[in-house]
């Protein structure tokens, strides 16, 4: 091998790695607002925002994205409620922007955030189940 096609391979791999670096710069942030975790302190479920998107990650998996905070707040708060009745001990712990901004929406529809929460559960709960995939 020669020392030039070294210095234009090493050259291309340092090209590759700028490029790269500058794509993920160039990203919208990820603002993580809420995690539920076991008494371990592993990751159980999460709630971040992007692009003023609400993220929900389950089990190392996006389960879903929405608009709305008072809705995965909702969601997160279940998971939590449904490991502390399987004996489960795990702690909740969400950002007050996440709060607020659940708060905010459910006032606009004339309810208290505990409230609205439950109307969005009793929705979720009458909502026809999805068939398997084929």
């Amino acid at each position: 091998m020669s020392i030039q096609s070294k210095a234009r391979r090493d050259a291309r791999r340092r090209k590759a790695e700028r490029e790269r670096n500058k794509a993920r710069a160039e990203r919208p942030p990820i603002e993580p607002h809420a995690e539920l975790r076991d008494r371990d302190g592993g990751l159980l479920a999460g709630i971040v925002r992007q692009s003023g998107t609400w993220v929900l990650g389950m089990d190392g998996r996006i389960v879903g994205s929405s608009d709305s905070a008072a809705q995965v707040l909702m969601l997160i708060r279940r998971a939590q409620r449904l490991h502390d009745e399987q004996g489960v001990p795990v702690k909740l712990v969400y950002s007050d922007a996440l709060r607020d901004e659940a708060a905010l929406e459910a006032a606009g529809h004339g309810k208290s955030l505990a409230d609205y929460e439950q109307q969005l559960e009793a929705e979720m709960g009458a909502a026809a189940p999805v068939g398997p995939c084929r």
